[in-house]
């Protein structure tokens, strides 16, 4: 079917009556790949930290290397699918990510490993925006579409249930490097399915790229993690340390002086934010992701180093997190409908932060400190499992009709950024403690006051409709 888009005509591929159940499972898988990689790495590390003699900053580099890139690129693969096309740039995509996933397994010094954790940082977000344009697609119907996209969602929650645990296993029976093998055959099969299956998208004439507002966003977020990172290594005043907050500085100025002067061009449109309710949603999500992966990064040091649990042991550790983030969004997704985003995300983050702070006093070994992480742990896990839902219909109800798949690609990058911060902040702060103990005690309680602020946050400013009405 042909269509006319001013000077420019497209061709829209014939789009299947229904997608097959196979076709939503491949596509699931590969976004399913990218998030089981953000936290499968997690219970690795002590074994990475032997492996490879790599210290405590080296570490936040293996960790970070793969947010970084992928927060930072979310909104241009966005553009790149819809200029050359969902199926096209998701199969590029799993053909990168399995390949990179393969290399890093036989990485051999900390280079480059962190080198590979960059790249596949660039193929897990050429996935994300490709498969969500593919399921828009093939589905036709409003409601099929709304299941289809509600099934792909829930992955984010198995994804992090799956991963502690998952990595956990792997570390303990074959080694830390087949954390990254795993993507391989998963990768194969979904480039198998979606090859066959998936159909077309349509390929929009989209305005030149911003790049730079795109290279300038980079070069700040880089340059800051580096500036966290490196400082209590190297020193506050050595001169790359200083250098790199400079730059850091500098970018994030021409950034908001592109964006300014792009107009509707730029990768965040001024306009776009006309309703502080998207400020809001993006501020709490850098916020929920900061607490979230800061706290997974340091707890899962303290559990094998101060607590001395296996990987295994570890991965099972974070069950109670977990498993409410994989079970409870079905829930929270229909009250965030019935009576809107700003009382669930609310409540999730006051249950962030008890979950946090409950912790904080009791890190030892003791049957009552184990029992506080247990309980701490569970309420942390459900109030992400509210915040997420919320932050999504709040950026959905905040901004204008036509930038609503930028506003979903913000969220995302917001959530990635505020994880790279948090292993970065949190991380430095464990650096500088005097034991292990002290400065998971530090970082717990830093986490739980970020997600107070996001409490209020959320309770102050969160916008957003209920979609059908309560009775």
């Amino acid at each position: 079917m042909a269509m006319q888009t001013g000077n420019h005509t497209v061709v829209e591929p014939v789009r299947p009556a229904k997608p097959s159940r196979t076709l939503l499972i491949g596509l699931s898988l590969g976004y399913f790949m990218v998030l089981l990689d953000m936290t499968i790495v997690s219970v690795a590390l002590p074994s990475i930290s032997r492996s490879l003699h790599v210290d405590l900053s080296g570490l936040q580099w293996v960790t970070n290397g793969y947010t970084i890139t992928f927060a930072a690129l979310l909104l241009t693969t966005g553009w790149l699918s819809d200029r050359f096309g969902g199926r096209r740039v998701f199969l590029w995509g799993l053909v990168a990510f399995g390949t990179l996933s393969g290399i890093s397994a036989a990485a051999s010094d900390l280079t480059t490993l962190v080198v590979l954790r960059l790249a596949l940082g660039i193929a897990g977000a050429l996935l994300l925006p490709a498969s969500l344009a593919v399921i828009t697609h093939a589905c036709t119907g409003p409601a099929e579409r709304a299941r289809a996209v509600g099934s792909w969602a829930a992955i984010t929650g198995a994804a992090l249930a799956a991963g502690p645990v998952v990595g956990g296993v792997l570390t303990e029976a074959v080694g830390w490097r087949s954390i990254f093998l795993i993507n391989v055959p998963l990768a194969l099969v979904s480039l198998v399915i979606t090859a066959r299956l998936a159909p077309e998208t349509v390929r929009k004439p989209r305005g030149g790229l911003d790049l730079t507002g795109q290279v300038s966003s980079v070069i700040a977020l880089g340059a800051l993690v580096y500036g966290l990172i490196e400082g209590p290594v190297k020193g506050w005043a050595a001169a790359d340390v200083l250098i790199a907050f400079a730059v850091t500085v500098m970018a994030a100025a021409v950034f908001v002086r592109a964006e300014l002067r792009a107009g509707d061009a730029a990768m965040l449109p001024p306009r776009m934010f006309g309703d502080r309710g998207l400020s809001a949603a993006l501020l709490a999500g850098l916020m929920a992701n900061f607490a979230l992966s800061g706290l997974l990064f340091v707890l899962s040091l303290f559990f094998q180093e101060s607590r001395g649990y296996s990987s295994f042991g570890a991965g099972l550790a974070f069950l109670p997190l977990t498993l409410p983030t994989a079970i409870n969004p079905i829930f929270t997704g229909r009250l965030v409908g019935r009576i809107g985003p700003r009382r669930p995300a609310t409540v999730g983050f006051a249950l962030m932060a008890v979950g946090a702070l409950v912790q904080a006093p009791f890190t030892g070994r003791s049957a009552l400190a184990q029992a506080a992480t247990v309980v701490g742990l569970t309420l942390f896990g459900f109030g992400v499992s509210f915040v997420l839902p919320a932050l999504v219909a709040g950026v959905s109800g905040s901004v204008p009709a036509e930038f609503a798949g930028i506003g979903a690609g913000t969220l995302n990058s917001a959530r990635q950024v505020g994880g790279s911060l948090g292993v970065a902040v949190l991380g430095l702060v464990l650096g500088l403690a005097s034991t292990s103990a002290a400065g998971t005690r530090f970082s717990l309680v830093i986490g739980g006051v970020v997600a107070l602020l996001g409490a209020l946050v959320s309770g102050s400013a969160l916008r957003g409709r209920p979609s059908v009405q309560g009775r």
